[in-house]
């Protein structure tokens, strides 16, 4: 077929097959009654990671997070691989000994409180403190400076995940354009006015992309984010995609491609309501 699929999704593996590609089914719950809406894909060269859209979810905010504090795509990599290794990108309400959430961080170990530590945006920000403090960690490997930090008793497990976590970090960061995209069901609930609508989206975003990002609203009620580079631009986009179902987003548009909900289809190309500078939603 020309491209292999990685499932990063896998708990507990059944055995299905369709089409001669192997799928990695997961029964794993993040304890928070979460439901999974749909599907979520990355493509970067000859790798296709498949998530499900809670894990893309948290995926994207690792990512974001990341881009907000100006860090390099390689930290990125290295928070992607610790929570695929750590819970497979589920915000687990459990693990061993007191271990919670995204990063199996304890409360015991000085990470924060359960509660905090269940917030994923805290857990990230929190990855990423201790990361900081790494010397050097933007040249170390992946496994290395991911043990640095979660002083695992199983170091050389980060490996296995490091090449999902580099399409991933790839893309979420916005290094590879229109690399990442979900099916996800059309919204139904009832849009709320336009400038609610965007005061909605930038209380999404600016928690993991920083105070600085601008939204507004655009001419027929859609709703632009402001893009101040294009790497920038396609993580939030991204960011948007993840998140579309629950900001009751139906299109992403952004340097003339266009995501839709309700479509298998990825990026297409738009017929027009994007520009260079802004990611457009509607």
């Amino acid at each position: 077929m020309g491209w292999t699929k990685r499932v990063a999704a896998v708990v507990v593996p059944l055995g299905l097959v369709v089409g001669g590609v192997a799928y990695g089914v997961s029964r794993h719950s993040s304890g928070d009654g979460a439901k999974d809406l749909g599907e979520c894909r990355t493509k970067v060269g000859d790798l296709t990671v498949v998530l499900t859209d809670e894990q893309a979810r948290n995926a994207s905010l690792i990512a974001a997070v990341s881009v907000g504090r100006g860090m390099p795509a390689h930290a990125a990599t290295i928070g992607l691989a610790t929570a695929l290794q750590e819970s497979k990108l589920y915000n687990l309400h459990g693990g061993d000994r007191d271990s919670l959430g995204l990063f199996q961080q304890r409360p015991s170990q000085g990470w924060g409180t359960p509660h905090q530590i269940l917030d994923p945006l805290h857990a990230t920000n929190a990855f990423y403190d201790a990361l900081d403090r790494v010397p050097g960690y933007d040249t170390l490997a992946v496994t290395k400076a991911a043990q640095e930090v979660q002083h695992s008793g199983f170091p050389e497990a980060y490996a296995s995940y490091e090449g999902d976590a580099r399409a991933l970090a790839s893309a979420l960061t916005g290094y590879s354009p229109a690399a990442f995209s979900c099916h996800l069901p059309v919204p139904v609930g009832q849009r709320t006015q336009p400038q609610l609508w965007a005061r909605l989206i930038g209380s999404s975003l600016t928690p993991a992309f920083g105070r600085g990002v601008a939204v507004s609203v655009a001419t027929g009620g859609h709703v632009q984010v402001a893009a101040p580079s294009s790497a920038r631009g396609w993580a939030i986009a991204s960011y948007l995609v993840a998140r579309a179902y629950r900001l009751d987003i139906s299109h992403v548009s952004y340097r003339g491609r266009e995501w839709s909900a309700g479509s298998d289809g990825g990026w297409q190309r738009a017929s027009g309501g994007s520009t260079a500078g802004f990611v457009v939603v509607g």
